[in-house]
């Protein structure tokens, strides 16, 4: 099974990525509610894959990918940011993320992506 690290300052998206996640066999290891959390947590648990928000705060999920990255270049790293953010997700595809979902997302589209890491 696959290991997840969610990372969302939202407490109620956190909740419901994992309650959508292991009902479809994945493992959560962990959750984050920051960028710096997210970092210390990805180094403690090293999970197979990252589900990063982007804007939060101390540590936003661009800088958080980026440093994962650099910490694991082959970190998976999925970006989930709400509509109207497409800037931000293609920075978050320059500094390393595998890919993106918007929300709000769709189970069926969430196990897609994942699924084809």
């Amino acid at each position: 099974m696959p290991s997840v690290l969610i990372v969302d300052d939202a407490a109620f998206m956190r909740t419901s990525l994992k309650l959508m996640l292991e009902r479809n066999g994945f493992t959560v290891v962990g959750e984050a509610e920051n960028g710096v959390a997210c970092i210390q947590k990805y180094v403690e648990l090293k999970p197979d894959i990252v589900t990063m928000d982007i804007t939060m705060p101390i540590l936003d999920g661009i800088e958080a990918t980026k440093k994962i990255k650099e910490l694991d270049p082959k970190a998976k790293v999925i970006i989930v940011s709400a509509m109207g953010q497409e800037a931000y997700v293609r920075d978050a595809v320059v500094a390393g993320a595998k890919n993106f979902i918007v929300k709000p997302f769709k189970e069926d589209h969430v196990m897609k992506v994942l699924n084809s890491l």
